[in-house]
């Protein structure tokens, strides 16, 4: 969206007014049709103002008859409209020109990089491991292959249960789950005690193997209580 309203710029864009009854169907017909409206607000319910590129202008003519609406053009924008006003200007105008230029290249490429995990996880470790894949600053988003770095760093930490990458406009969002520590497993043929963690009374031992410390009618405390 934000490529399309800057080439609108540069192409030269209208700001419309469009009147009548039936302004949600010319609105549907429009998104219907891909012809972009951006800034559209509402002046009570049969007025509409928004913003149209030059070249689209002519299809809305069509889209305002079928739906009985009335389109004027209130302003002409843009930088060409802008250079014909300041056309001895031309140092200015071409500084501009380069710097929406420079916008729209820039805009190609990842400058931050934003970790979501949890405290624990050390986000100097992840950044210079994504660096070693391949996601830095300064790359183009075209170059990051984001399946091939979630599998190369799952591989390299035991402590990351789900990665995921989302290349939102010039940043990369690095969203990172812990993973739960597994709890300790005691093979079935070793020796170990079973330990209350509540208190109560027995009344009912059923033991198939190993040695019985207490006896039906005895009291069990945790360990942690007091005797």
């Amino acid at each position: 969206m934000f490529i399309k309203i800057l080439l609108s710029y540069i192409l030269g864009y209208l700001e419309i007014k469009v009147e009548g009854y039936y302004i949600e169907r010319f609105i549907n017909i429009c998104n219907n049709k891909n012809i972009l409206l951006w800034n559209v607000k509402r002046d009570r319910n049969t007025i509409m103002c928004a913003r149209v590129r030059i070249n689209e202008f002519k299809k809305l003519k069509n889209i305002a008859k079928t739906t009985k609406c009335k389109v004027e053009i209130n302003r002409k924008r843009g930088l060409p409209f802008f250079l014909n006003k300041y056309k001895k200007r031309k140092i200015f105008a071409i500084s501009l020109i380069t710097i929406i230029l420079v916008i729209m290249i820039s805009s190609n490429y990842i400058w931050n990089i934003e970790i979501i995990a949890d405290e624990s996880i050390d986000r100097e470790e992840i950044i210079t491991m994504l660096e070693e894949q391949g996601l830095k600053t300064g790359i183009t988003k075209g170059n990051i292959d984001t399946k091939r770095i979630i599998n190369n760093v799952r591989l390299n930490r035991s402590d990351i249960a789900w990665m995921g990458i989302k290349l939102d406009g010039t940043n990369a969002i690095v969203e990172i789950i812990k993973s739960e520590e597994k709890p300790q497993i005691v093979a079935e043929d070793e020796y170990c005690n079973i330990v209350s963690d509540k208190s109560g009374i027995i009344t009912k031992i059923s033991a198939q193997n190993g040695t019985i410390a207490v006896k039906v009618g005895d009291i069990v405390k945790p360990r942690h209580s007091s005797s």
